[in-house]
């Protein structure tokens, strides 16, 4: 026997969701394309298509304020941003690429400093993964160590079913307070067929080879025929689930202003410019070079995860063309080769 709900189920749960003032963020349609938005409804609920944009906005928003400041009478005023404000979320619909990002990227935030922006709106929310059952050819998360089944990440994980149903697994405690809380939603029943998970077009490839050839390969003339192409624009970083370099700024004036954290990527000229005027990395193949070691080898080289979830969405958005599923793939295939 298995847990179950219904489609009309999930959208009811949904509904008593928001009823219950909690924030429910899932893929909606938005014009022509999908995004992850706040749900005032279960109807607003879409799981036909992957969201243009990844769900990391959901715990490191594009810009917010981090603190403001007011100078009055020669006295200076700091005053931190109210974090009990974040609402209780619950993120629904996140595939495995999505779901299983926020538990990489908690390493980086919780490292030598706890950011608490982005741990506070963690601790707040609860995320209901779902399989994967429609790809394309851009998708590469088996090759990356995850699969369109795949539960890293969820709370709670949902795998569609033939019919319409969906198996229910709670993954985590707080997976199961949502069942719990809303169990006269979900059912106990025999399971039937899952409906076929997304294909892939890219093998599973070998991390531990591929990162053993970044470790002697910091110069090579790889670097220099991506670069060729590359325009730095950074619609890669922007768009993946698990990119996450910032820039902190003051704005406003020397008496009252705000101190604002936003995305950056390393992908921009200026984004290692020194106040001296050097650049470390002042070409585009070694910025290049950097996303790629970064992914593949500094992050698991700290933390011991690979920060990448195979999502495809770079592969999608990038306007000249460039492939990161297939560079991985000559990479793997020199490290085979030694």
């Amino acid at each position: 026997m298995s847990l179950l709900i219904t489609e009309t189920n999930l959208r009811s749960l949904v509904d008593a969701l928001v009823k219950g003032a909690t924030l429910v963020v899932g893929p909606k349609h938005s014009g022509s394309v999908v995004l992850y938005q706040p749900l005032a409804a279960g109807s607003d609920l879409t799981l036909d298509e992957l969201p243009r944009r990844s769900a990391k906005e959901l715990y490191f928003p594009v810009c917010e304020d981090i603190l403001t400041f007011k100078r009055e009478n020669g006295k200076l005023e700091v005053r931190d941003i109210d974090r009990s404000r974040f609402p209780e979320t619950v993120l629904i619909g996140a595939p495995p690429c999505d779901a299983g990002s926020p538990s990489i990227l908690d390493a980086v935030f919780s490292w030598d400093y706890n950011d608490e922006f982005f741990l506070e709106r963690r601790r707040k929310s609860t995320i209901v993964g779902i399989a994967c059952t429609k790809g394309d050819d851009a998708c590469f998360c088996t090759a990356v160590g995850l699969a369109p089944d795949a539960k890293a990440g969820s709370d709670l994980f949902l795998t569609p079913l033939l019919g319409g149903s969906f198996r229910c697994e709670p993954v985590t405690e707080k997976g199961q307070a949502l069942i719990d809380k809303h169990a006269g939603l979900f059912s106990e029943g025999a399971a039937g067929e899952p409906v076929a998970f997304a294909d892939q077009s890219t093998g599973k490839l070998d991390l531990p080879k591929i990162k053993e050839w970044l470790n002697g390969h910091f110069e090579d003339p790889l670097w220099e025929s991506i670069a060729d192409i590359c325009v730095g624009c950074a619609a890669c970083a922007f768009i993946c689930p698990a990119c996450h370099c910032f820039d902190i700024n003051d704005e406003g004036n020397p008496d009252n202003g705000t101190r604002r954290k936003h995305w950056d990527a390393c992908g921009f000229s200026k984004f290692t410019n020194h106040a001296s005027g050097h650049n470390p990395r002042d070409i585009q193949n070694k910025r290049y070079r950097n996303r790629i070691m970064h992914k593949f080898k500094y992050y698991d080289d700290k933390f011991g995860k690979t920060l990448c979830t195979g999502c495809g969405r770079c592969i999608r958005a990038c306007p000249v063309g460039i492939d990161i599923a297939e560079i991985l793939d000559t990479i793997n295939k020199k490290a085979q080769q030694g």
